[in-house]
């Protein structure tokens, strides 16, 4: 049977049809939706953890216990997760063991663009690398099967055009595996340095085998044609390489590390100009040229952003392989370009709590260290009340390190993060402020849900990933247990109430919070009507445009309302100060 699938449907359909009956995730574009698919089938069980390095260690656990595993998240997750990565290939697997790491080549949704091969090196780990959906969801069950055979764990690499992209998957039946029988192995598991020694002879002695596999293993193939131009590639940029050459002779790896050398030189003896095309990286091409070879690649092709058909194109009549459009494959002879159309930067959704928030603090001039989550765009005009965001939980070491550093900061710097940003990683920042005496104020946005990825439950929610009620953190208490002892509840929606709360703290002196409390506009169904605009009383000052929500706008230097998309939140009501605009009712004509 066929389906049209995404690459993470195809990833869920694949852990499911080859046994694995565990799986952990924190959600992050692009690898949110392959654990939200495989939590849909029988039989499984499937979590979010509260960040990518628990999600490790409960797959490995699962593994241990003998079970087929799979654990996803996307490229900076890794991150987070490479401390018991690395070590977990040193102590092997019992259960097959899959980690989906989705990079996010172009940064479509991402705070870096990082090519994670390079993490399947380090760790020395078998690297695969699918280029559709059908080879998604077969790489899947191959990657167990090579987890198994060689005591290890298997890194899946999909970039954001192979997550989200579909194609027709051929499934199959779900084949049920028996749990492997768990024997205690302190030799094995127990990573003190006496064992660790061991284990990392059995790491090389396992990378030597893992050579000799990828070297006849059937990821790795040849396509024959025109032997004046050999292309290396793998992943989505073989498809790209296909459109763009499509008479030149091809060596599509489908195993990335370790690399078939043999195959490679095989391949580079019979070709005329060797070319490696591969996103980011010089991954490949690097090592290609270790062996002695003669290759380019980088040299004209970007090792930033997003590939396409249309850039190879471009790259290769810049580098004299093709001499004019006509000479590539349906993306030369497509129709001429479409005309560029205006950009229109990613703005926060008509009622959305966090608007009020950072209105406020932008208000009283404060600086403000951000972090991972959709009030990100509160950096962005009009409001452009963020200062920085590196990564997730920063913003509260960072608003520390900048009081400390400088204390004049002190009382004009906060901290915002999200209620799942918070319990990911934002904990330790707080309990370090108060441990080492800060006095910073951090303020926790919470809406209730992990919304920027797409509003999946958190362990302050009150329930998990397969629907089951679960205790839900209780924020106050948890605070003040890491020794805060100012906190306080506002509603961003209430201006006067938020900049009260927020020139209090920041004066206090002392660890405080607030909890910037509200659910997400979209998981409400708000029954108020627009606000309308009393037209004889506004003057055209642009005060409610500031606000930065898309439901507002300007027509003939007077305010003009859609009432399709305001939700009645009442903000840009509290901010006019000619009372030109009120709750409720239709605009004067």
């Amino acid at each position: 049977m066929k389906e049209l699938l995404s690459g993470n449907e195809a990833i869920a359909r694949g852990a499911f049809e080859s046994g694995v009956t565990v799986a952990a995730a924190y959600p992050g574009t692009p690898s949110t939706e392959i654990l939200e698919n495989f939590a849909r089938y029988p039989g499984i069980y499937a979590e979010w953890t509260p960040n990518e390095k628990v999600a490790m260690e409960v797959g490995i656990g699962a593994s241990m216990a003998g079970a087929r595993t799979l654990v996803a998240m996307k490229h900076v997750g890794v991150n987070v997760a490479a401390d018991p990565l690395l070590t977990f290939a040193y102590t092997g697997v019992n259960g097959g063991f899959v980690l989906v790491s989705a990079d996010d080549p172009g940064m479509h949704s991402s705070q870096n663009e990082q090519d994670n091969r390079f993490y399947a090196r380090f760790a020395k780990i078998p690297l695969l690398e699918p280029s559709d959906s059908q080879e998604a969801r077969d790489m899947v069950g191959l990657a167990l099967v090579i987890s198994e055979q060689f005591d290890t764990p298997v890194m899946l690499r999909t970039t954001t055009r192979v997550a989200h992209s579909q194609g027709l998957v051929k499934t199959g039946e779900h084949i049920p595996q028996d749990l492997r029988p768990y024997t205690k192995d302190p030799k094995k598991y127990l990573m003190v340095p006496a064992f660790a020694r061991l284990r990392r002879t059995a790491l090389e002695e396992r990378l030597t085998r893992l050579r000799e596999y990828s070297e006849n293993s059937p990821l790795n193939f040849i396509e024959w044609r025109d032997k004046s131009i050999g292309v290396i590639t793998s992943g989505i940029s073989y498809q790209y390489v296909r459109e763009a050459l499509p008479d030149a002779s091809v060596l599509k790896l489908g195993m990335t590390n370790p690399l078939p050398e043999k195959k490679i030189q095989q391949f580079a003896g019979a070709v005329g100009r060797l070319i490696v095309v591969e996103e980011l990286e010089p991954f490949v091409q690097d090592q290609v040229r270790c062996m002695g070879l003669l290759v380019t690649g980088k040299e004209f092709i970007p090792n930033s952003g997003e590939l396409d058909a249309g850039i190879l194109t471009r790259k290769f009549i810049e580098a004299g392989i093709l001499k004019t459009p006509a000479d590539a494959g349906t993306q030369g002879k497509s129709l001429p370009e479409a005309p560029v159309i205006p950009g229109r930067p990613p703005v926060l959704c008509p009622g959305c709590p966090h608007r009020g928030l950072y209105f406020a603090l932008k208000k009283l001039k404060l600086t403000v260290a951000g972090d991972i989550g959709c009030y990100t765009l509160s950096g962005l005009p009009p409001l452009e009340a963020m200062d920085c965001c590196i990564c997730m939980g920063a913003s509260i070491g960072a608003a520390h390190g900048m009081s400390k550093a400088n204390p004049e900061m002190a009382g004009s710097t906060v901290a915002t993060i999200g209620d799942s940003t918070f319990l990911h990683s934002g904990i330790t920042g707080l309990l370090n402020m108060v441990y080492n005496n800060g006095t910073g104020t951090v303020i926790i946005l919470d809406n209730k849900t992990t919304a920027m990825t797409g509003h999946q439950h958190h362990p302050g929610t009150g329930s998990t990933l397969m629907g089951a009620k679960a205790p839900a953190v209780d924020l106050e208490t948890l605070v003040k247990a890491l020794g805060v002892k100012r906190v306080r509840v506002v509603n961003p929606l209430d201006l006067e109430q938020t900049i009260t709360a927020v020139r209090e703290e920041t004066a206090a002196g002392e660890p405080s919070v607030i909890i910037s409390r509200c659910p997400c506009v979209l998981l409400t169904k708000t029954t108020k009507p627009a606000v309308r605009v009393v037209t004889d009383k506004c003057i055209g000052c642009k005060a409610c445009i500031r606000l930065g929500c898309p439901a507002i706008s300007m027509k003939s230097k007077k305010a003009l309302i859609d009432s399709v998309s305001c939700t009645g939140c009442g903000l840009c009501v509290q901010v006019c100060k000619e009372e030109a605009l009120a709750e409720g009712g239709r605009s004067d004509a």
